[in-house]
């Protein structure tokens, strides 16, 4: 009986080997397959939030442009890929890439840790930190001026995340909570209207706006949020895409032209 038992326990073992070994089998060409199905298709889905100025927005002829829209272009058609890009709402980034309707998030997407345990990211590519924008004839000048004001942020943004690792900060907000906004160009539209008294966002973003408009008209406080640095969202198994981008960007930066989309956006050398 013993022995009989002993068989039946080493069959067992034998059988969750084989189950496990297949099931590494079948990820390992999922994995392969991802990258090969998007080089037959010949083209690569780029999610992005379509308002975020200077990193991917519409020009006056609705054309989508912008850092990003340039980087990803080249970086892609290097790859040998076609990139197709996809609004998509800021807020449900992540669930738009692990269910597949895009392939990476491109966009001013900040390195964070909380999105890190959703997707992968590439390298960083671009430095940024959160600032704070007033209009120039406001009393805030620091943090502890933001107590008892209307403090404007992005919902399912970096910012939101930045400000709320200083809770007591957040806390002395009006209504002890930021107001919310599907963008960063409605949050600052409000700011200019006075239905807020001040604006957490993205650098990049902030004076990017700030210099289409009149610059004398805003101001941005010395205190930030942090600093952070962007990167491109991709899903976790798609490793080979990741390799792919990564040393592609290397090149790019190698061979002068990274800088170059650097300079037609930001009016400097990187």
């Amino acid at each position: 009986m013993k022995r009989k038992n002993y068989f039946i326990i080493l069959l067992m073992l034998l059988v969750s080997s084989i189950v496990s070994l297949t099931g590494c089998s079948k990820e390992t060409v999922s994995n392969k397959d991802s990258y090969e199905k998007l080089k037959e298709k010949g083209s690569i889905v780029m999610g992005l939030d379509d308002t975020f100025a200077p990193m991917g927005f519409r020009d006056d002829k609705g054309n989508l442009v912008g850092f990003d829209v340039d980087l990803a272009e080249e970086v892609f058609k290097r790859v040998g890929l076609k990139v197709e890009f996809q609004p998509i709402d800021w807020s449900m980034k992540e669930t738009e890439l692990n269910s597949g309707n895009i392939d990476v998030i491109w966009n001013g997407y900040s390195i964070t840790e909380e999105r890190k345990e959703k997707v992968n990211f590439t390298q960083a590519y671009l430095e940024n930190k959160q600032i704070i924008i007033t209009l120039a004839d406001s009393s805030i000048s620091n943090k502890d001026d933001l107590k008892g004001r209307k403090v404007a942020v992005q919902n399912g943004s970096s910012t939101l995340e930045a400000i709320n690792k200083e809770p007591e900060v957040v806390a002395t907000f009006e209504g002890g909570e930021p107001v919310l906004f599907d963008t960063n160009n409605e949050a600052i539209m409000d700011l200019e209207a006075k239905r807020v008294d001040a604006v957490v966002s993205d650098e990049v973003l902030a004076r990017y706006y700030i210099k289409q408009k009149d610059p004398r008209d805003y101001k941005i406080i010395e205190d930030d949020f942090g600093e952070e640095e962007y990167g491109i969202g991709i899903r976790k198994e798609d490793k080979k895409l990741l390799e792919e981008i990564n040393n592609t960007l290397n090149k790019m930066k190698k061979d002068g032209s990274y800088n170059k989309v650097y300079e037609k956006w930001f009016g400097e050398n990187n």
